[in-house]
């Protein structure tokens, strides 16, 4: 994926400098003056000058391509990005999502977002050739529908067919985690391989599964559950009612829940409470690392424990499905160390048949937030004229 250092003379120094002066893409340059870039930056004139005309050529190459548009629709915030065919960002915008309005107001915005982020690329809608959409909740992908999202409260909204009509644009819709999981096999950790699970661990957990070069979505379009295999009998409720779920052992909210168990009423001493502000009913990933780089005995053996339990369930699914690859990503796994990974390791080819983990990977996820956006965009491409 071309990043700043994709214009010519830029290195990752002049690169550094143009992102500390706010230009994070390469759409960002080309209709800036050289002196407005050189004041942002520190550049010298002479070089900001010249970087804006080679900004231009760059985007002039591929000036007769039509663009994309990847959207990762959260229940906070919406993210919307216009994505070339080698996976190159040309701009992003940002909305929250304010679920609690009505599906209609909150589809505006998601429209509005996708609007800015065209215009903050300098191209016109004519330009767009299809949009993608990461959306959470089950939903039906030929139809575009989201059957049910709790985090927004939506039933059966409609979602393709309402785009479609607010912004005469060809609108495709999928599960974010199956997006996201698009997003690293393509331009991500996942490039090379022709079978691999991506494993997102952040409040819930969730998975996308990629057999022969393809997202394998099931009979009823729900594959890829992987945070609701049973890995504890009898453990404890997870929200979709059923006990012992992956989600309800090794998710963040899990491991938030556990924590507060052993501080308020096992009266352990840990202090991850002046760590995250007072506050355990949500404790934030970045928090959970620094408690264990500080040695909190309580975080450590939750921690340890949530490893684990992610090892069983990637066990479960080697012995099972035996790709070539399993990705781990979400903000949880993107916060903890190195160590945490190998202990998922480690867990893993104990509980797996002996010999089915020779040769499989289980490697991070390197897009991060960009995971779906750029997955989207791929699904949008991969779908337009024809039938899903």
């Amino acid at each position: 994926m071309k990043n700043l250092t994709a214009i010519k003379g830029v290195g990752e120094f002049f690169a550094e400098k143009l992102r500390q002066g706010g230009y994070q893409s390469i759409a960002n340059i080309v209709n800036v003056n050289a002196k407005s870039l050189c004041a942002d930056t520190g550049i010298p004139l002479s070089h900001a000058a010249r970087i804006i005309k080679e900004a231009q050529s760059l985007i002039a190459k591929t000036d007769s391509e039509k663009y994309v548009v990847g959207v990762d629709m959260g229940g906070t915030k919406i993210l919307a990005a216009i994505i070339t065919g080698d996976g190159t960002i040309l701009s992003r915008a940002k909305t929250a999502t304010k679920a609690h309005k009505d599906p209609t107001q909150v589809i505006d915005r998601i429209a509005d977002c996708i609007n800015k982020a065209i215009k903050q690329a300098g191209l016109s809608k004519a330009s767009i050739q299809s949009v993608g959409i990461g959306a959470p909740g089950p939903l039906d992908p030929k139809d575009g529908v989201i059957i049910f999202a709790p985090n927004l409260n939506w039933y059966n909204v409609p979602l393709k067919k309402e785009l479609e009509s607010r912004l005469n644009i060809p609108t495709f819709l999928d599960n974010d985690v199956n997006v996201g999981t698009v997003g690293e096999f393509t331009h991500g950790a996942g490039q090379g391989a022709n079978s691999l699970v991506g494993i997102f661990v952040g409040t819930g957990i969730g998975g996308g599964i990629i057999l022969n070069g393809k997202l394998f979505h099931g009979t009823n379009k729900t594959a890829g559950e992987i945070g609701h295999m049973i890995v504890k009998a009898n453990g404890p409720k997870c929200n979709c009612g059923n006990s012992g779920c992956l989600e309800a052992i090794s998710s963040r909210t899990a491991i938030t829940k556990k924590i507060r168990k052993a501080v308020l009423k096992q009266g352990r001493k840990s202090h991850i409470l002046e760590l995250n502000d007072g506050n355990l009913d949500n404790i934030r990933s970045k928090t959970l690392a620094k408690a264990v780089a500080s040695g909190d005995k309580v975080t450590i053996k939750v921690i340890r424990r949530t490893a684990k339990y992610l090892g069983i369930g990637i066990a479960s699914v080697v012995n099972f499905l035996n790709p070539e690859m399993i990705i781990l990503g979400g903000g949880v796994v993107e916060a903890l160390d190195d160590e945490f990974i190998k202990r998922i390791r480690k867990f893993a080819k104990a509980y797996a048949l002996p010999n089915t983990m020779d040769g499989i990977e289980i490697v991070t996820a390197k897009l991060g937030d960009d995971a779906g956006v750029i997955g989207a965009s791929v699904l949008a491409r991969q779908n337009l004229g024809t039938t899903y």
